[in-house]
């Protein structure tokens, strides 16, 4: 695998916590599959689009196309991910061959003179670089198009040790009364779960390990603190500039959102034990990106007035389009679609209690956000808010 420096795990998190900060409710990004769109461009760019690129990315707009390149190349490279880069320009663009060669082998391909046929291909290629989740490129093409650049990011694990599927019914809050899809899991690792102090609240961070070096953390904040707030302080636990107080240090009592410690009788004599209660999600989203152009250093490119990429072609071009579509889904084998059944055995009899446990009980069961993360990098590489929980299914022996 190709290494990935600190400093453009740090500039691509950092433009996850910025989206974040900006994004509405219900949502779901993936800045590590904009990054390197930007830094491509950034490296082709003058004048002020290059300044506003190059500050988005956080990198010198000279070493932009390298760190792109790495990003690239270590995502192909990493368990459970897949990525690509597509170009794709119309007949009479002329592409300078020393910007082109910075991008990644046969990614340059050519826009078909029929605008409908062109859309089919880079839709067929959006399906199949995104193994079906995306069933199509998030810009429609016009006639007018000379050039289109788009990636495509995938990040699949299954977890070790599969919750146990059971309805939940929250008793308060936004999924109050609600049959939903709840998932179930009980183990002695409470060093995975935590409460992050930031400035704006207190956030209770769990982290769910894949098999594959992909962690999923799911975070849920103070009532009162806003998407972005929590998603810029799991940021900021990713990155270890927040402190962070794990499971095995916490008080008894209520220590955080959705968190209690408590001493219960126990079976066995493990001395402290995680009990994790949350439910499945399935969470898509479209993102206009130049509606946040002065998140992504696209304000000054937007003008069509004017050419701003000359180190990419000799032609004027200017940015008429920029958007991604994204889609996360939990479930109890892990971080995809899933649909599967369990059934629980109870013991018979009545129970001999000989020991005493500490148990760190954890609900998420109200809104909460998430970040998909690279575990040896601690590279960001989806975050998201939930507000839509899965229900739980309806049928026979439902609730």
């Amino acid at each position: 695998m190709s290494e990935l420096t600190p400093e453009t795990v740090r500039a691509v998190n950092a433009l996850t916590a910025s989206w974040a900060g900006a994004s509405a409710e219900g949502t779901v990004l993936s800045a590590a599959g904009v990054w390197p769109l930007l830094a491509f461009l950034a490296d082709g760019a003058a004048g002020p689009a290059r300044t506003e690129l190059a500050r988005a990315v956080g990198v010198p707009a000279e070493q932009a196309a390298g760190a792109a390149r790495e990003l690239l190349a270590a995502l192909h490279g990493m368990p459970g991910l897949g990525a690509a880069l597509g170009l794709w320009t119309g007949r009479t663009l002329d592409v300078r061959d020393e910007w082109r060669a910075g991008l990644p082998a046969d990614a340059h391909g050519r826009l078909d003179d029929d605008p409908e046929a062109a859309q089919r291909a880079l839709d067929a290629w959006a399906a199949k670089r995104s193994d079906g989740l995306i069933e199509r490129m998030p810009i429609t093409l016009t006639r007018d198009a000379d050039m289109v650049i788009a990636t495509a990011l995938t990040v699949r694990t299954d977890w070790p040790r599969p919750f146990t599927e059971q309805p939940r019914r929250p008793q308060t809050g936004p999924w109050r009364g609600r049959a939903l899809l709840g998932l179930h899991r009980r183990g002695v690792r409470p060093d995975r779960i935590g409460v992050v102090s930031a400035a704006e609240g207190m956030v209770t961070a769990l982290k769910v390990p894949g098999n594959n070096g992909i962690d999923v953390h799911l975070l849920l904040g103070e009532e009162r603190m806003s998407p972005g707030q929590v998603l810029r302080a799991g940021v900021g636990a990713l990155e270890r500039t927040l402190p962070v107080v794990g499971g095995g240090q916490l008080p008894y009592g209520q220590v955080g959102p959705g968190l209690t410690v408590e001493r219960q009788p126990s079976l066995t004599p493990e001395p402290v034990v995680l009990d994790v209660t949350t439910v499945a999600f399935d969470v898509r989203a479209d993102h206009d990106l130049l509606a946040l152009h002065q998140v992504f250093g696209l304000t000054g490119a937007r003008d069509t007035g004017r050419g701003h990429f000359p180190g990419i072609s000799g032609s004027p071009l200017a940015i008429g389009a920029a958007a991604q579509s994204a889609v996360a889904r939990f479930g109890a084998l892990g971080f995809r679609s899933a649909a599967v059944t369990a059934v629980m055995a109870a013991p018979g009899g009545i129970p001999q209690y000989r020991h005493e446990t500490t148990v760190v009980r954890a609900v998420f069961d109200r809104p909460f956000a998430f970040l998909a993360t690279h575990r040896p990098t601690r590279l960001a590489l989806m975050a998201g808010w939930v507000t839509g929980a899965v229900d739980y299914p309806s049928g026979p022996g439902s609730v």
